[in-house]
């Protein structure tokens, strides 16, 4: 494995690791989901443009027209992503509209096929196969056990599931837009994305009156700063680095942080579904990375 190889690996588990508590913090900011996007692109955009500015980033000549247009139209895909993907929260539950969120490996495999002409192999479908079903696993599993607020269902399923799949769907389109930018620093784009939904989200956002609770502020501080600021300069760092099908297999990392989370946070223990699903994730992400080959041959004739 190249070194390029090493470091995205290394940062797009470290950006599924941070991703895996958004939820968390977005019920526990309080805020309509608006609000919660919006801020969360406010202190994004502070923190990139002062990484931005000491990285030496916003020199002119770093962007042609045709990569601005390309960063902003991937900047309204991501904005569109979280608004989607946060209402589903309180529609269905953060456990289901995870799950469907999660099908986006699969649309950005496909897309990359399309798009991009990478090689779609069985054996890259099997290990992505392999990723569905422990998530699947967990999923199935956590929403029969420990129904707090991140457990229940809520009084619009379908339309949360819809949401999800929807924001599943930006996320694909954003990640195939970014892989055309491989020359363009990720700090830069994450910048021009953050400062894309400051823009579009102006309108609607409640700025009279402003949140009140220190712990609204520290959930949305913490959103824009670590979760947008840090975390997207790592992931996209790493969808420039590595192919689509380990992008989409590392991904499923992001649910199983997700569980971790709701056992510190709510004391939701982890079953022997749930466990199982997490060594299945694993499993197939390590087989993807590492071009483990099933035989398939044999077990086609068994």
């Amino acid at each position: 494995m190249n070194d390029g190889i090493k470091r995205g690996t290394l940062e797009m588990v470290s950006a599924m690791l941070i991703c895996g508590t958004i939820g968390w913090l977005v019920l526990l900011s309080g805020q309509p989901v608006l609000d919660v996007v919006f801020w969360r692109c406010v202190f994004g955009a502070a923190t990139l443009l002062l990484i931005c500015g000491l990285m030496g980033f916003l020199r002119p000549g770093i962007l042609t027209r045709a990569t601005f247009g390309l960063a902003l139209l991937s900047g309204v895909a991501i904005v569109g992503n979280w608004v989607l993907l946060f209402g589903s929260y309180s529609r269905a539950s953060i456990a289901i509209g995870t799950a469907v969120y999660n099908v986006q490996p699969f649309l950005l495999v496909l897309l990359g096929a399309l798009f991009l002409g990478e090689r779609l192999s069985a054996q890259k479908m099997a290990w992505l196969g392999v990723s569905f079903l422990g998530m699947l696993a967990i999923v199935s599993a956590h929403s029969d056990v420990g129904r707090g607020d991140t457990g229940q269902v809520g009084s619009d399923y379908l339309g949360g599931i819809a949401l999800a799949l929807g924001a599943a769907a930006l996320y694909a389109v954003a990640a195939l837009i970014i892989k055309r930018l491989s020359g363009v620093p990720p700090h830069l784009i994450a910048l021009i994305q953050a400062v894309t939904g400051v823009l579009l989200l102006a309108p609607w956002a409640n700025l009279s009156p402003l949140p009140q609770a220190t712990t609204a502020w520290a959930s949305l501080a913490t959103l824009g700063i670590v979760h947008t600021g840090i975390m997207y300069v790592l992931l996209y760092g790493a969808i420039q680095k590595l192919p689509t099908t380990l992008t989409g297999a590392l991904s499923f990392i992001y649910p199983i942080a997700a569980i971790f989370v709701d056992w510190f946070a709510f004391d939701h223990r982890l079953t022997p579904l749930q466990w199982l699903g997490v060594i299945a994730i694993l499993l197939a992400a390590a087989g993807m990375q590492r071009g483990w080959s099933f035989n398939l041959r044999r077990l086609a004739w068994r």
